[in-house]
């Protein structure tokens, strides 16, 4: 399952989620609890001041509900192809 988290408005991620025609939810963190509880709420650079905002992060949870990888700092190039991998070769290691 692939869950996308942001603190976009609900209206604000249907928006992003069909103009990039997104195959997965989208859950509304308006309040950043998750952000908060996951350690992805951090203090940015923006235009030389300093604001919190979120840093784009993967977590791979497991069937256990535990974080078995963590993809910090994510770019959007290349990151699904990366993930992809890592669940490709992480499945071979499990059978």
């Amino acid at each position: 399952m692939i869950l996308g988290v942001s603190p976009d408005t609900p209206k604000a991620q249907k928006k992003f989620q069909e103009k990039y025609e997104l195959p997965f939810s989208l859950l509304a963190d308006m309040d950043k609890k998750v952000a908060v509880a996951y350690g992805v709420l951090k203090e940015k650079n923006m235009y030389g001041k300093k604001v919190m905002g979120i840093v784009r992060t993967t977590f791979i949870i497991g069937p256990d509900g535990r974080i078995q990888r963590i993809f910090p700092k994510v770019k959007a190039d290349g990151h699904a192809e990366e993930v992809l991998a890592y669940l490709k070769e992480s499945r071979k290691g499990a059978a």
